[in-house]
């Protein structure tokens, strides 16, 4: 692959370029219209780790993805610095790496549902433990089947972001191909013709079968390498948005632990000591601070920025495989720090993702989305077999159902595939408290009042 098609300014779905102003690269314009989109605004309501957390401390998705695209950004930049010199590469810079990457860590989470991963179990259980669900899929061939089965946030964030917002635009928000290609971790369909080469680009998927073309044609813009029908070789810049997300939320999720007494101070504080580069330097600078509060957060930034420097090495270290489409591990687990990562993981894993307030919040999850779905998709299909026959309680919720989901004068898509999409796409778009309120109504735990 080569970083002057690698870093497109093509826009998907605009047939001609504009060029750059002096002000505003197009990769911080895709930046600034991610930040002002609707989808982007709704993570402020969605769970990080602690769904509906009464703490205003705790991250949210929204302030989860703004770290992250911090991280990114830094990232990116160095990586570009030493790429731009190493290739001497001309009409570019180190700000264009970094715009890039920061985009594309911006959005990597606007594709979860309500109530984090939990909440893309609970899609996906729906569709094999209801019997609206199994009988939707026995109507369906095997690729449509297996994006349901494999319901995935990553999928669902790359239709967000060139379908679903700012529908009446071919390309959706028109990102630039740099960007989508970056945001995509997982470059494949859920449905394959034979089993992808082992590596981390194949360990989920990033696109429905409904959107494979348009991811095609970003890949055919970018030169990303094929793999197999429906795979290709990632870009580059996503192995550095991948290392972004892991570096804050294996950090800050301990952070957030401790902050909620769910983790002592000498347990994070071991953590994070061996991930500072200094730990005796470190502990040193500790005893000049007060609060336990601020010791965490002083560790806390030490260790990103140690981590952020391994991680560039790494990348630069392992350029040309990752070029070749030969690089088929995370970069967390080629850098010095390798260990130390793995143990803040394992902790999560172990006595945080499992904590009791996580887990009560979740559970309830799994019987909110299964029952938004049950209705809605029930409701869809009942008009789309019945029309103006359908029952009195389905012509009466299709209501609740924006029309952009519901169909053109809230007719449901006569394709059961599309339709059903359309309905995952509603739900899983939903703030975690929107979720719950709804499913309240439409239960009748809770009323509105006039």
């Amino acid at each position: 692959m080569d970083w002057n098609r690698l870093l497109s300014r093509a826009r998907l779905g605009v047939s001609r370029q504009h060029p750059d102003s002096e002000a505003r690269t197009d990769f911080q314009r895709d930046f600034d219209r991610l930040v002002f989109s609707s989808a982007f605004r709704r993570l402020q309501d969605k769970t990080q780790v602690f769904p509906l957390s009464q703490s205003d401390y705790v991250r949210t998705r929204l302030t989860h993805s703004l770290e992250v695209s911090s991280v990114g950004r830094s990232l990116g930049t160095m990586v570009g610095d030493s790429v731009i010199r190493r290739h001497q590469l001309q009409r570019v810079y180190p700000q264009d790496f970094g715009a890039v990457v920061a985009a594309a860590c911006l959005a990597h989470d606007i594709g979860n549902p309500p109530f984090g991963h939990a909440g893309e179990d609970a899609i996906r259980l729906w569709f094999t433990a209801s019997t609206t669900g199994r009988t939707v899929l026995e109507q369906l061939d095997d690729a449509q089947q297996q994006d349901f089965l494999r319901f995935e946030g990553n999928a669902q964030g790359f239709r967000i972001i060139t379908r679903l917002q700012s529908p009446d635009n071919p390309g959706g928000m028109q990102l630039t191909c740099a960007t989508l290609g970056t945001f995509t971790k997982y470059p494949c369909a859920a449905s394959l013709p034979a089993t992808p080469p082992p590596g981390i680009a194949f360990k989920k998927f990033g696109f429905y079968r409904d959107d494979a073309d348009l991811f095609a044609e970003i890949a055919g813009e970018l030169g990303l390498e094929p793999v197999l029908p429906g795979a290709w070789s990632r870009h580059p810049l996503a192995y550095l948005v991948e290392a972004a997300d892991d570096i804050c939320y294996r950090i800050i999720d301990v952070e957030d632990a401790f902050r909620l007494q769910l983790l002592g101070f000498d347990e994070v504080r071991d953590l994070l000591l061996p991930l500072t580069g200094e730990p005796d330097r470190a502990q040193r600078k500790m005893r000049h601070i007060t609060r336990s509060k601020e010791k965490i957060e002083y560790l806390r930034a030490k260790a990103i920025g140690t981590i952020i420097d391994q991680v560039h090495q790494c990348f630069m270290d392992n350029e040309a495989a990752i070029l070749a489409g030969g690089f088929a591990a995370e970069l967390l687990d080629a850098i010095p720090a390798a260990e130390a990562m793995r143990a803040l993981k394992e902790c999560g894993e172990t006595q945080v993702y499992v904590s009791k307030p996580v887990i009560e919040v979740e559970a309830a999850g799994f019987e909110v989305l299964g029952g938004l779905l049950e209705a809605f998709v029930t409701t869809v299909n009942d008009l789309a077999a019945h029309g103006p026959a359908a029952s009195p309680k389905s012509r009466m919720l299709i209501h609740l159902i924006p029309e952009s989901f519901a169909g053109p004068g809230r007719n449901p898509d006569p394709d059961l595939y599309r339709r059903v999409l359309a309905i995952t796409d509603f739900v899983s778009g939903m703030t975690d408290s929107y979720a719950v309120a709804l499913f309240k109504k439409l239960t009748g735990i809770s009323l509105p009042t006039g």
